[in-house]
């Protein structure tokens, strides 16, 4: 068993990626969340030879409480919740401003590249920790629609009581640490620098594999 202290985000990608290895040089691809989801991306694509992209999406806010999500929103598909007494106006406003958002965004760490094509292929869907996994959630049910043939989400810390709801949405979920007492995230690594956007670029824009 893991110790309940990891050292990095790079110990953690180099665990998982033990745990991943049957995808090792296959149809997969590994979609990273940023900040934080993309050094431990990074090292599991390497690992296993195979492509890195992000993944992006944003919980739509309620108009009278912003952490509130009435629903989700990725640069190409949108999820929303029955809610019939906020104007339509206003989610189309907030889907139009969060998409413009994520397609800075993408830009801004991935320059011109194209998101890679998903369809038929397995998803690796990585984060350095989970803590409600609400936009992760939201993102697996977006991603479902371009028809991947698996979903696996790689963490390697998760809440105990949160496991469940991945595992009913995955098709294989793979963590290393899943404790009952959950401090935060950072709680559970001995190093948890935030992730500055130059670090993202950086680590996005070199070799994963020889093509």
């Amino acid at each position: 068993m893991y110790n309940e202290l990891l050292k990095d985000r790079i110990e953690a990608g180099l665990l998982l990626s033990e745990k991943l290895k049957k995808y090792q040089d296959s149809n997969s691809i590994v979609l990273a969340v940023p900040r934080g989801g993309v050094p431990v991306g990074y090292v599991i694509a390497k690992s296993l030879h195979l492509p890195l992209d992000i993944v992006l999406s944003k919980k739509i806010g309620h108009p009278n409480n912003s952490e509130f999500a009435i629903g989700a929103v990725s640069s190409d598909a949108v999820i929303l919740d029955a809610h019939p007494n906020i104007p339509k106006k206003y989610i189309d406003d907030e889907i139009m401003r969060l998409q413009k958002l994520m397609q800075h965004q993408y830009q801004r760490y991935m320059g011109e590249r194209k998101p890679l094509d998903v369809k038929g292929k397995n998803i690796i869907l990585v984060d350095d920790g989970i803590a409600t996994g609400n936009t992760l959630l939201a993102s697996i049910q977006m991603l479902r629609k371009k028809n991947p043939a698996k979903i696996i989400v790689a963490t390697p810390v998760i809440p105990f009581d949160n496991m469940a709801v991945f595992e009913r949405n995955t098709d294989e979920f793979i963590y290393l640490i899943a404790p009952k007492y959950f401090r935060g995230v950072g709680a559970f690594y001995e190093e948890f620098n935030q992730v500055e956007d130059e670090e993202v670029q950086q680590l996005l824009r070199l070799p994963v594999r020889n093509e």
